[in-house]
């Protein structure tokens, strides 16, 4: 595991799984990292995307039903290694 996450990792598991998770990120308001954040969720009814004022950013907000603390940790270590994705 990443060691930026083992905080969050550790704050999860005291939650109740599985439970419904918001993730939100901020990525470059380009089509393919916008399709590579997506795609990293099977559910793309529950994705919401949101462009900044002058459009060079992209707010992505997804709201999914994630079965363990390991789960919810594997999306944001999958979206660090996208080029200029922020996760909040």
């Amino acid at each position: 595991m990443d060691e930026r996450f083992k905080k969050l990792y550790e704050q999860l598991e005291q939650e109740d799984w599985p439970r419904m998770y918001f993730f939100k990120f901020i990525a470059p308001s380009d089509s393919r990292t916008i399709a590579l954040v997506t795609n990293i969720f099977e559910d793309e009814n529950n994705i919401t995307l949101r462009p900044s004022k002058k459009g060079n950013y992209t707010s992505i907000s997804v709201k999914e039903v994630m079965m363990s603390a390991e789960a919810v940790i594997s999306v944001y270590e999958k979206a660090a290694k996208i080029k200029g994705v922020i996760s909040l």
